[in-house]
Protein backbone atom coordinates (compact mmCIF):
# COMPACT_ATOMS: atom_id res chain seq x y z
CA UNK A 1 0.00 0.00 0.00
CA UNK A 2 2.79 2.39 0.93
CA UNK A 3 4.53 1.68 -2.38
CA UNK A 4 1.31 2.29 -4.29
CA UNK A 5 0.87 5.66 -2.58
CA UNK A 6 4.44 6.69 -3.36
CA UNK A 7 4.00 5.68 -7.00
CA UNK A 8 0.73 7.58 -7.26
CA UNK A 9 2.29 10.72 -5.80
CA UNK A 10 5.26 10.42 -8.16
CA UNK A 11 3.01 10.04 -11.21
CA UNK A 12 0.97 13.04 -10.10
CA UNK A 13 4.11 15.10 -9.60
CA UNK A 14 5.40 14.18 -13.04
CA UNK A 15 2.12 15.20 -14.60
CA UNK A 16 2.03 18.54 -12.87
CA UNK A 17 5.58 19.21 -13.94
CA UNK A 18 4.85 18.66 -17.61
CA UNK A 19 3.90 21.32 -20.16
CA UNK A 20 0.46 19.73 -20.30
CA UNK A 21 -0.05 20.80 -16.70
CA UNK A 22 -1.16 24.18 -17.97
CA UNK A 23 -4.27 22.44 -19.24
CA UNK A 24 -7.49 21.92 -17.32
CA UNK A 25 -9.55 18.82 -16.86
CA UNK A 26 -10.69 16.25 -19.41
CA UNK A 27 -14.07 14.81 -20.31
CA UNK A 28 -16.01 17.89 -21.39
CA UNK A 29 -19.46 17.79 -22.94
CA UNK A 30 -20.74 20.10 -25.69
CA UNK A 31 -23.32 22.60 -24.54
CA UNK A 32 -25.75 21.12 -27.05
CA UNK A 33 -26.05 18.08 -24.81
CA UNK A 34 -27.81 20.09 -22.11
CA UNK A 35 -31.48 19.37 -21.52
CA UNK A 36 -33.44 21.68 -23.76
CA UNK A 37 -30.68 21.97 -26.36
CA UNK A 38 -28.35 24.96 -26.28
CA UNK A 39 -26.64 24.50 -29.61
CA UNK A 40 -23.21 23.49 -30.79
CA UNK A 41 -19.72 24.47 -29.67
CA UNK A 42 -18.60 28.07 -29.98
CA UNK A 43 -15.02 28.87 -30.89
CA UNK A 44 -12.28 26.43 -31.87
CA UNK A 45 -10.15 24.26 -29.63
CA UNK A 46 -6.73 22.70 -30.16
CA UNK A 47 -7.13 19.04 -31.02
CA UNK A 48 -7.43 16.86 -27.96
CA UNK A 49 -7.43 19.66 -25.40
CA UNK A 50 -10.93 19.18 -24.03
CA UNK A 51 -13.49 16.45 -24.27
CA UNK A 52 -13.85 12.94 -25.44
CA UNK A 53 -11.88 11.18 -22.70
CA UNK A 54 -8.84 10.68 -24.95
CA UNK A 55 -6.68 13.78 -25.52
CA UNK A 56 -3.77 15.32 -23.79
CA UNK A 57 -5.68 16.42 -20.71
CA UNK A 58 -7.48 13.20 -19.97
CA UNK A 59 -4.53 11.64 -18.16
CA UNK A 60 -3.77 14.64 -16.00
CA UNK A 61 -4.19 14.38 -12.26
CA UNK A 62 -6.76 17.10 -12.47
CA UNK A 63 -10.51 17.11 -12.29
CA UNK A 64 -12.33 14.62 -14.45
CA UNK A 65 -9.32 12.88 -16.02
CA UNK A 66 -9.74 9.17 -16.67
CA UNK A 67 -6.73 7.95 -18.57
CA UNK A 68 -4.19 8.83 -21.22
CA UNK A 69 -0.48 9.55 -21.44
CA UNK A 70 1.54 11.76 -19.09
CA UNK A 71 5.27 12.10 -19.70
CA UNK A 72 5.26 8.73 -21.39
CA UNK A 73 3.37 6.98 -18.59
CA UNK A 74 0.39 5.26 -20.16
CA UNK A 75 -2.68 3.76 -18.59
CA UNK A 76 -5.57 4.73 -16.34
CA UNK A 77 -4.85 7.52 -13.88
CA UNK A 78 -7.32 8.59 -11.25
CA UNK A 79 -8.36 12.23 -11.66
CA UNK A 80 -7.06 14.84 -9.25
CA UNK A 81 -10.53 15.24 -7.81
CA UNK A 82 -10.33 11.69 -6.46
CA UNK A 83 -6.59 11.26 -5.99
CA UNK A 84 -6.27 14.22 -3.68
CA UNK A 85 -7.96 12.35 -0.84
CA UNK A 86 -5.09 9.87 -0.84
CA UNK A 87 -2.32 12.47 -0.76
CA UNK A 88 -0.92 13.70 2.55
CA UNK A 89 -0.29 17.40 3.33
CA UNK A 90 3.42 16.78 2.72
CA UNK A 91 2.61 15.31 -0.71
CA UNK A 92 0.57 18.37 -1.61
CA UNK A 93 3.34 20.68 -0.43
CA UNK A 94 5.88 18.76 -2.52
CA UNK A 95 3.62 19.03 -5.56
CA UNK A 96 3.37 22.77 -5.03
CA UNK A 97 7.13 23.21 -4.88
CA UNK A 98 7.65 21.10 -7.99
CA UNK A 99 4.92 22.97 -9.86
CA UNK A 100 6.52 26.33 -9.13
CA UNK A 101 10.01 25.08 -10.03
CA UNK A 102 8.66 23.81 -13.33
CA UNK A 103 6.94 27.12 -14.10
CA UNK A 104 10.19 29.02 -13.59
CA UNK A 105 12.28 26.44 -15.45
CA UNK A 106 10.01 26.64 -18.49
CA UNK A 107 10.04 30.46 -18.50
CA UNK A 108 13.62 31.37 -17.56
CA UNK A 109 13.72 34.35 -19.88
CA UNK A 110 11.06 36.20 -17.91
CA UNK A 111 10.90 34.50 -14.50
CA UNK A 112 13.25 34.12 -11.54
CA UNK A 113 12.64 33.23 -7.87
CA UNK A 114 12.71 35.02 -4.54
CA UNK A 115 14.60 33.65 -1.54
CA UNK A 116 11.72 31.27 -0.75
CA UNK A 117 11.50 29.88 -4.29
CA UNK A 118 8.37 31.81 -5.29
CA UNK A 119 8.23 32.91 -8.96
CA UNK A 120 8.95 36.59 -9.66
CA UNK A 121 9.33 38.64 -12.81
CA UNK A 122 13.01 38.57 -13.73
CA UNK A 123 15.03 41.77 -13.23
CA UNK A 124 12.10 43.72 -11.80
CA UNK A 125 11.90 45.65 -8.53
CA UNK A 126 8.93 47.91 -7.81
CA UNK A 127 9.06 50.93 -5.52
CA UNK A 128 5.83 52.27 -4.04
CA UNK A 129 5.47 55.99 -3.45
CA UNK A 130 9.20 56.70 -3.75
CA UNK A 131 10.54 60.18 -3.17
CA UNK A 132 12.58 61.89 -5.90
CA UNK A 133 15.63 61.56 -3.65
CA UNK A 134 15.13 57.80 -3.36
CA UNK A 135 14.90 57.48 -7.12
CA UNK A 136 18.15 59.42 -7.56
CA UNK A 137 19.88 57.17 -5.00
CA UNK A 138 18.69 54.12 -6.94
CA UNK A 139 20.13 55.52 -10.17
CA UNK A 140 23.44 56.25 -8.44
CA UNK A 141 23.53 52.63 -7.25
CA UNK A 142 23.30 51.37 -10.82
CA UNK A 143 19.54 50.79 -11.13
CA UNK A 144 17.69 51.69 -14.32
CA UNK A 145 14.30 53.40 -14.03
CA UNK A 146 12.01 51.64 -16.47
CA UNK A 147 8.79 53.40 -15.61
CA UNK A 148 7.24 55.67 -13.01
CA UNK A 149 3.52 56.34 -13.00
CA UNK A 150 0.28 56.37 -11.06
CA UNK A 151 -2.03 53.36 -11.12
CA UNK A 152 -5.36 54.80 -12.20
CA UNK A 153 -8.27 54.17 -9.89
CA UNK A 154 -6.08 53.50 -6.85
CA UNK A 155 -3.83 56.58 -6.72
CA UNK A 156 -0.78 54.38 -6.14
CA UNK A 157 2.49 55.79 -7.49
CA UNK A 158 4.88 53.05 -8.57
CA UNK A 159 8.41 53.06 -9.96
CA UNK A 160 9.68 50.02 -11.83
CA UNK A 161 13.44 49.52 -11.56
CA UNK A 162 15.87 47.12 -13.21
CA UNK A 163 18.79 46.01 -11.00
CA UNK A 164 22.43 46.50 -11.93
CA UNK A 165 23.58 44.06 -14.59
CA UNK A 166 24.31 40.59 -13.27
CA UNK A 167 22.58 41.11 -9.91
CA UNK A 168 19.34 39.17 -9.30
CA UNK A 169 16.39 41.25 -8.20
CA UNK A 170 16.13 39.28 -4.93
CA UNK A 171 19.63 40.46 -4.01
CA UNK A 172 19.41 43.94 -5.49
CA UNK A 173 16.34 44.83 -3.48
CA UNK A 174 18.46 44.73 -0.32
CA UNK A 175 20.67 47.45 -1.79
CA UNK A 176 17.67 49.70 -2.32
CA UNK A 177 16.32 49.09 1.16
CA UNK A 178 19.71 49.80 2.73
CA UNK A 179 19.98 53.11 0.89
CA UNK A 180 16.37 54.06 1.64
CA UNK A 181 15.26 52.37 4.90
CA UNK A 182 11.91 54.17 4.89
CA UNK A 183 11.13 53.29 1.29
CA UNK A 184 8.76 50.53 0.16
CA UNK A 185 10.23 48.07 -2.35
CA UNK A 186 9.00 44.72 -3.57
CA UNK A 187 9.67 42.03 -6.14
CA UNK A 188 6.99 41.48 -8.77
CA UNK A 189 5.66 38.11 -7.65
CA UNK A 190 3.69 35.91 -10.01
CA UNK A 191 0.35 34.50 -8.83
CA UNK A 192 -1.33 31.35 -10.07
CA UNK A 193 -4.89 30.06 -10.24
CA UNK A 194 -5.67 28.36 -6.92
CA UNK A 195 -4.24 24.95 -7.89
CA UNK A 196 -6.55 24.63 -10.88
CA UNK A 197 -4.59 25.04 -14.13
CA UNK A 198 -5.09 28.15 -16.25
CA UNK A 199 -5.90 26.23 -19.45
CA UNK A 200 -5.13 28.75 -22.19
CA UNK A 201 -7.52 28.03 -25.06
CA UNK A 202 -8.32 29.16 -28.57
CA UNK A 203 -11.60 30.69 -29.57
CA UNK A 204 -13.44 33.95 -29.12
CA UNK A 205 -13.55 35.90 -25.88
CA UNK A 206 -16.93 36.38 -24.25
CA UNK A 207 -18.27 39.90 -24.69
CA UNK A 208 -21.43 41.95 -24.62
CA UNK A 209 -24.60 40.01 -24.03
CA UNK A 210 -27.35 41.00 -21.63
CA UNK A 211 -28.15 44.24 -19.89
CA UNK A 212 -26.63 43.27 -16.54
CA UNK A 213 -29.07 45.28 -14.46
CA UNK A 214 -27.81 43.68 -11.24
CA UNK A 215 -24.74 44.49 -9.14
CA UNK A 216 -21.37 45.06 -10.80
CA UNK A 217 -18.82 42.36 -9.97
CA UNK A 218 -15.10 42.32 -10.76
CA UNK A 219 -13.12 39.21 -11.66
CA UNK A 220 -9.30 39.10 -11.73
CA UNK A 221 -8.29 35.87 -13.47
CA UNK A 222 -7.58 34.49 -16.91
CA UNK A 223 -9.77 35.61 -19.79
CA UNK A 224 -13.31 34.35 -20.30
CA UNK A 225 -14.14 32.45 -23.46
CA UNK A 226 -17.32 32.50 -25.52
CA UNK A 227 -19.92 30.00 -24.31
CA UNK A 228 -23.72 29.64 -24.48
CA UNK A 229 -23.79 30.20 -20.72
CA UNK A 230 -22.88 33.85 -21.38
CA UNK A 231 -25.38 34.42 -24.20
CA UNK A 232 -27.52 36.70 -22.03
CA UNK A 233 -24.85 37.77 -19.55
CA UNK A 234 -23.21 41.17 -19.30
CA UNK A 235 -19.46 40.52 -19.62
CA UNK A 236 -16.85 43.22 -20.20
CA UNK A 237 -13.17 42.25 -20.51
CA UNK A 238 -9.80 43.98 -20.51
CA UNK A 239 -6.30 42.53 -20.71
CA UNK A 240 -3.48 43.49 -18.35
CA UNK A 241 -0.86 41.16 -19.82
CA UNK A 242 -1.55 41.79 -23.48
CA UNK A 243 -4.92 41.15 -25.08
CA UNK A 244 -7.56 39.26 -23.11
CA UNK A 245 -7.41 35.60 -24.10
CA UNK A 246 -9.85 32.80 -23.25
CA UNK A 247 -8.83 30.47 -20.43
CA UNK A 248 -10.52 27.48 -18.86
CA UNK A 249 -10.00 28.74 -15.31
CA UNK A 250 -11.36 32.24 -15.93
CA UNK A 251 -14.28 30.93 -17.97
CA UNK A 252 -15.25 28.39 -15.30
CA UNK A 253 -15.08 30.96 -12.49
CA UNK A 254 -17.09 33.49 -14.52
CA UNK A 255 -19.76 30.92 -15.32
CA UNK A 256 -20.29 30.23 -11.62
CA UNK A 257 -21.15 33.92 -11.21
CA UNK A 258 -23.14 35.00 -14.29
CA UNK A 259 -23.58 31.82 -16.38
CA UNK A 260 -27.08 30.67 -17.33
CA UNK A 261 -27.88 27.94 -19.86
CA UNK A 262 -30.41 25.14 -19.62
CA UNK A 263 -29.86 23.25 -16.37
CA UNK A 264 -26.81 25.33 -15.52
CA UNK A 265 -27.14 28.53 -13.55
CA UNK A 266 -24.55 30.75 -11.90
CA UNK A 267 -25.14 32.34 -8.54
CA UNK A 268 -25.80 35.88 -9.89
CA UNK A 269 -26.77 35.67 -13.59
CA UNK A 270 -28.25 39.18 -13.57
CA UNK A 271 -24.98 40.80 -12.45
CA UNK A 272 -22.63 42.80 -14.69
CA UNK A 273 -19.23 41.11 -14.79
CA UNK A 274 -16.01 43.04 -15.40
CA UNK A 275 -13.21 40.60 -16.24
CA UNK A 276 -9.57 41.65 -15.84
CA UNK A 277 -7.32 39.11 -17.60
CA UNK A 278 -3.90 39.23 -15.93
CA UNK A 279 -2.43 36.28 -17.87
CA UNK A 280 -2.98 36.95 -21.57
CA UNK A 281 -2.89 33.20 -22.15
CA UNK A 282 0.44 32.55 -20.36
CA UNK A 283 0.81 31.06 -16.84
CA UNK A 284 4.11 32.99 -16.60
CA UNK A 285 2.07 36.20 -16.28
CA UNK A 286 -0.29 37.03 -13.43
CA UNK A 287 2.16 39.39 -11.74
CA UNK A 288 1.42 41.57 -8.72
CA UNK A 289 1.70 44.68 -10.88
CA UNK A 290 -0.82 43.34 -13.43
CA UNK A 291 -3.22 42.40 -10.63
CA UNK A 292 -3.01 45.82 -9.00
CA UNK A 293 -3.51 47.63 -12.31
CA UNK A 294 -6.53 45.39 -12.83
CA UNK A 295 -7.81 46.44 -9.40
CA UNK A 296 -7.59 50.07 -10.48
CA UNK A 297 -9.65 49.43 -13.60
CA UNK A 298 -12.30 47.59 -11.63
CA UNK A 299 -12.48 50.37 -9.05
CA UNK A 300 -12.92 52.95 -11.81
CA UNK A 301 -15.59 50.80 -13.43
CA UNK A 302 -17.73 50.67 -10.32
CA UNK A 303 -17.24 47.06 -9.20
CA UNK A 304 -18.54 46.59 -5.67
CA UNK A 305 -17.07 43.13 -5.10
CA UNK A 306 -13.93 41.65 -6.68
CA UNK A 307 -13.24 37.91 -6.95
CA UNK A 308 -9.59 36.77 -6.97
CA UNK A 309 -9.25 32.98 -7.24
CA UNK A 310 -5.46 33.34 -7.41
CA UNK A 311 -2.78 32.54 -4.85
CA UNK A 312 0.81 33.43 -4.06
CA UNK A 313 3.09 34.92 -1.40
CA UNK A 314 2.70 38.22 0.46
CA UNK A 315 3.68 41.23 -1.62
CA UNK A 316 3.67 44.87 -0.53
CA UNK A 317 2.30 46.14 -3.86
CA UNK A 318 -0.54 43.62 -3.80
CA UNK A 319 -1.26 44.54 -0.17
CA UNK A 320 -1.33 48.23 -1.11
CA UNK A 321 -3.77 47.48 -3.93
CA UNK A 322 -6.07 45.56 -1.60
CA UNK A 323 -6.04 48.39 0.94
CA UNK A 324 -6.74 50.95 -1.79
CA UNK A 325 -9.77 48.96 -2.95
CA UNK A 326 -11.04 48.61 0.59
CA UNK A 327 -10.72 52.35 1.19
CA UNK A 328 -13.05 52.81 -1.78
CA UNK A 329 -15.61 50.44 -0.28
CA UNK A 330 -14.82 47.54 -2.62
CA UNK A 331 -15.00 44.07 -1.05
CA UNK A 332 -12.27 41.61 -2.04
CA UNK A 333 -13.05 37.88 -2.01
CA UNK A 334 -10.23 35.37 -2.47
CA UNK A 335 -9.70 31.60 -2.55
CA UNK A 336 -7.46 30.09 0.12
CA UNK A 337 -5.66 27.76 -2.32
CA UNK A 338 -5.45 24.01 -2.74
CA UNK A 339 -1.93 23.03 -1.71
CA UNK A 340 -2.99 21.61 1.63
CA UNK A 341 -2.70 22.83 5.22
CA UNK A 342 1.08 22.30 5.23
CA UNK A 343 1.60 24.97 2.57
CA UNK A 344 2.29 28.54 3.71
CA UNK A 345 -0.73 30.87 3.99
CA UNK A 346 -1.66 32.19 0.57
CA UNK A 347 -2.42 35.75 -0.51
CA UNK A 348 -4.47 37.82 -1.10
CA UNK A 349 -6.82 35.59 0.96
CA UNK A 350 -4.68 36.03 4.09
CA UNK A 351 -4.71 39.84 4.06
CA UNK A 352 -6.86 41.52 6.73
CA UNK A 353 -10.46 42.26 5.70
CA UNK A 354 -10.18 40.10 2.54
CA UNK A 355 -13.01 37.55 2.56
CA UNK A 356 -11.15 34.21 2.59
CA UNK A 357 -13.08 31.28 1.11
CA UNK A 358 -12.53 27.52 1.31
CA UNK A 359 -14.44 24.72 -0.43
CA UNK A 360 -16.67 21.81 0.56
CA UNK A 361 -17.94 18.76 -1.25
CA UNK A 362 -21.56 17.75 -1.79
CA UNK A 363 -21.72 16.35 1.76
CA UNK A 364 -20.61 19.65 3.27
CA UNK A 365 -17.19 18.24 4.11
CA UNK A 366 -14.15 20.50 3.85
CA UNK A 367 -11.85 19.73 0.90
CA UNK A 368 -8.77 17.97 2.18
CA UNK A 369 -6.53 19.93 -0.20
CA UNK A 370 -7.76 23.35 0.95
CA UNK A 371 -5.06 25.70 2.20
CA UNK A 372 -4.82 27.18 5.70
CA UNK A 373 -4.97 30.99 5.53
CA UNK A 374 -4.29 33.37 8.38
CA UNK A 375 -8.05 33.75 8.74
CA UNK A 376 -11.06 31.98 7.21
CA UNK A 377 -14.44 33.58 6.61
CA UNK A 378 -16.73 31.27 4.67
CA UNK A 379 -16.98 28.01 2.77
CA UNK A 380 -18.97 27.28 -0.39
CA UNK A 381 -19.35 24.36 -2.80
CA UNK A 382 -16.00 23.48 -4.35
CA UNK A 383 -16.51 19.94 -5.67
CA UNK A 384 -19.08 17.63 -7.24
CA UNK A 385 -20.14 20.32 -9.70
CA UNK A 386 -19.58 21.67 -13.21
CA UNK A 387 -18.69 24.93 -14.89
CA UNK A 388 -18.29 26.25 -18.43
CA UNK A 389 -15.07 26.22 -20.44
CA UNK A 390 -14.43 27.77 -23.87
CA UNK A 391 -15.83 26.05 -26.92
CA UNK A 392 -19.27 25.35 -25.50
CA UNK A 393 -17.95 22.69 -23.14
CA UNK A 394 -18.75 21.76 -19.55
CA UNK A 395 -16.21 20.43 -17.08
CA UNK A 396 -16.23 18.92 -13.62
CA UNK A 397 -14.68 21.31 -11.13
CA UNK A 398 -12.95 20.91 -7.80
CA UNK A 399 -11.05 23.40 -5.67
CA UNK A 400 -11.33 26.57 -3.64
CA UNK A 401 -11.00 28.58 -6.88
CA UNK A 402 -14.56 27.56 -7.64
CA UNK A 403 -15.94 28.13 -4.14
CA UNK A 404 -14.89 31.80 -4.02
CA UNK A 405 -17.17 32.99 -6.86
CA UNK A 406 -20.26 31.70 -5.05
CA UNK A 407 -19.39 33.81 -2.02
CA UNK A 408 -18.60 36.77 -4.28
CA UNK A 409 -22.02 36.47 -5.92
CA UNK A 410 -23.87 36.21 -2.62
CA UNK A 411 -22.10 39.28 -1.20
CA UNK A 412 -22.92 41.26 -4.34
CA UNK A 413 -26.59 40.28 -4.27
CA UNK A 414 -26.98 40.89 -0.53
CA UNK A 415 -25.02 44.14 -0.58
CA UNK A 416 -22.41 43.22 2.00
CA UNK A 417 -20.61 40.58 4.04
CA UNK A 418 -22.51 40.94 7.31
CA UNK A 419 -25.75 39.69 5.78
CA UNK A 420 -24.18 36.35 4.84
CA UNK A 421 -24.11 35.25 8.47
CA UNK A 422 -27.82 34.46 8.45
CA UNK A 423 -27.49 31.90 5.66
CA UNK A 424 -24.18 30.31 6.73
CA UNK A 425 -24.66 26.66 7.64
CA UNK A 426 -22.48 24.41 9.77
CA UNK A 427 -20.55 21.72 7.91
CA UNK A 428 -17.73 19.25 8.61
CA UNK A 429 -14.24 20.67 9.09
CA UNK A 430 -12.70 24.13 9.30
CA UNK A 431 -15.22 26.31 7.51
CA UNK A 432 -15.00 29.77 9.06
CA UNK A 433 -18.46 31.16 9.73
CA UNK A 434 -20.08 28.36 7.75
CA UNK A 435 -21.20 27.31 4.27
CA UNK A 436 -22.99 29.82 2.05
CA UNK A 437 -24.64 29.31 -1.31
CA UNK A 438 -24.87 25.63 -0.43
CA UNK A 439 -27.35 24.88 -3.21
CA UNK A 440 -25.66 27.00 -5.87
CA UNK A 441 -23.65 24.31 -7.60
CA UNK A 442 -24.83 22.47 -10.71
CA UNK A 443 -24.13 18.71 -10.37
CA UNK A 444 -22.41 16.97 -13.31
CA UNK A 445 -25.42 14.80 -14.12
CA UNK A 446 -27.50 17.92 -14.80
CA UNK A 447 -25.44 18.53 -17.95
CA UNK A 448 -24.94 14.87 -18.84
CA UNK A 449 -21.55 14.29 -17.20
CA UNK A 450 -21.03 11.21 -15.05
Amino acid sequence: MRQRMMTLAAVTLLALGSPAATQLLGGGLPAGALPGGIGGAIGSLPGGVVGGGSGMTSGLPAIGGQGGVVNGLEGPLTGFGSTVDSLSPSNLLSLRRERLRTLVRQNRQILDVDDAGNPVRRDVVIGIGLSPAAIEKAKAAGFTIRRSDTIEGLDLVTTTLAPPKGKPARKAIDMLQAGDPQGSYTLDHVYEPARAPLLPMKGEAAAGGGNGGGPRIGLIDGGVGSHPAFANASVQQRGFAGDARPSGHGTAVASLIVGNAGAFRGAAPSASLMVADVYGGSPANGSAEAIVRAMGWLAQGGAKVVNISLVGPPNSLLAAGVRALQRRGVIVVAAVGNDGPAAPPQYPASYPAVVAVTGVDARGKALIEAGKPLHLDFAAPGADMVGAVPGGKWEKLRGTSFAAPFVTARIALRGGVASLGSEAKVGSGRLGRGIVCGECETPPKAVGLK
